[in-house]
């Protein structure tokens, strides 16, 4: 069996004497796509700040529990050395450096890779993203959202990470412009590189997704193979808009029986 890749183990965090995250545990293993769902406020990015190191840089703390990436406590580590051990978050809104080239962000990226490991990294996320060739010289800015969710990919790409993770990569974008970075989500995850992904959009993470869990208020609520979780009523009906038939056809006879409210007219 492949060894996990990401330990997480009874993860507390949270901001001031708010709890964010309570005794949260999951696993990533090596190759793997594991995909986190819940709603707003149910932690999901503080999770991946609390992994990647950023969570002070937000007036977070993480206030118990462990995390570990291999043979290495992640949780002892500062943002930079979480990099240097090959975990990078690409974060949600994109972010790109604006006013800078889309060739100045992908050099932005590999600024603590090696410097021999540059041209391969720059060669892999141009075969993965064409676009950004074509694009080198322009202003990152002046993409559009899709274009700029394939820059901030290639930039987290840049710094060769072993798991990448991607908060709410598909937040904003037009239905085709998603399905295109899903596939290059899951082109990443067949070239070796495992993945994180927060992802608003239910029905994507879980074709994407090998295992995932769900999150409310703070705390594993389900975890389990994405297919099972994607095939259960909860999530179908929470997370994936399907309606459960009985429940409907109760609600549209509770509907015809109600009496007809007449507008008042003075």
């Amino acid at each position: 069996m492949p060894h996990a890749a990401l330990q997480v183990g009874a993860l507390t965090a949270g901001y001031g004497p708010v709890r964010a995250l309570r005794e949260v545990t999951l696993t990533v293993g090596d190759g793997a796509v594991v995909a986190v769902l819940g709603g707003n406020g149910a932690g999901k990015t503080t999770l991946l700040r609390a992994i990647s190191r950023t969570l002070g840089f937000h007036g977070g703390a993480v206030a118990g529990g462990e995390i570990s990436f291999g043979e290495t406590r992640l949780d002892r580590l500062a943002a930079p050395e979480v990099v240097a051990a090959g975990v990078v978050q690409v974060p949600e809104g994109r972010r790109v450096f604006a006013r800078m080239t889309v060739a100045d962000n992908l050099r932005a990226g590999a600024l603590g890779a090696p410097r021999g490991s540059r041209s391969v990294s720059l060669e892999r996320v141009h075969d993965l993203f064409p676009v950004l060739l074509e694009r080198a010289a322009q202003p990152a800015g002046l993409l559009s959202g899709g274009e700029q969710q394939m820059l901030a990919l290639a930039r987290g790409l840049m710094a060769q990470p072993k798991l990448l993770l991607l908060d709410e990569p598909t937040l904003g974008l037009a239905p085709l412009a998603a399905e295109r970075i899903a596939e290059r989500i899951r082109e990443i995850n067949r070239q070796g590189t495992s993945v994180l992904l927060v992802e608003q959009n239910a029905a994507i993470a879980l074709r994407v997704a090998s295992e995932a869990y769900v999150l409310e208020t703070g705390r594993v609520a389900l975890s389990g193979p994405a297919a099972e979780l994607a095939a259960s009523d909860e999530v179908r009906r929470r997370y994936l808009g399907v309606v459960d038939e009985d429940a409907a056809a109760d609600a549209e006879r509770i509907a015809d029986a109600a009496p007809v409210l007449r507008r008042w007219q003075p």
